[in-house]
């Protein structure tokens, strides 16, 4: 019995410091996930011009390829000047304004840390963070003696969580 019990408290402390020690990750997590679900509006984003130059007289799909602009498609053509989506492209002269909106230096490299890839530097933290997750779901668990009418209710939560999880999941 005293070998549970000790599993326990360690459980708790390993749960109490890991959380003070990712509270900051924690925070910037959060804020990046909001951020990111208006991802497809144009909220907080500000607008940039950008010019580059590629060669002379390029024409229909190679200058998005130029430009590297995804989604390119020409809506006119005056004279010399091609009109694309978010930018213009003088054929005389190479040069190409381009419109585009972003985020803020800062929240640009939060939500940019919150979606890293495999090959992104930042990876391992998301792992360590996605595991740390894990853990304190599992942790919680030994929060609370399981006699307790406080570790019972917090079952109901935690069945009402799944649920609704998986309610939202679906529909």
């Amino acid at each position: 019995m005293a070998v549970k019990a000790d599993f326990g408290f360690k459980m708790r402390v390993i749960h109490r410091y890991l959380g003070f020690f990712l509270a900051g990750i924690m925070a910037v997590y959060s804020l990046s996930g909001i951020v990111l679900i208006f991802r497809d509006t144009d909220f907080l984003k500000q607008e940039k011009i950008i010019t580059k130059s590629i060669e002379t007289n390029v024409s229909g799909e190679e200058i998005g390829q130029k430009l590297g602009v995804r989604n390119f498609s020409i809506e006119k053509e005056e004279g010399n000047l091609v009109y694309f989506g978010n930018g213009t492209y003088d054929k005389s002269t190479g040069e190409a304004n381009i419109t585009v909106k972003s985020l803020p230096y800062v929240l640009d490299k939060m939500t940019h840390m919150h979606k890293a890839k495999s090959g992104d530097a930042l990876f391992f933290l998301n792992i360590f963070f996605g595991l740390s997750l894990f853990f304190f779901v599992i942790s919680s668990f030994w929060m609370f003696m399981p006699k307790t009418s406080v570790f019972k209710k917090g079952m109901y939560f935690t069945a009402g969580g799944v649920v609704l999880t998986l309610i939202l999941l679906f529909i």
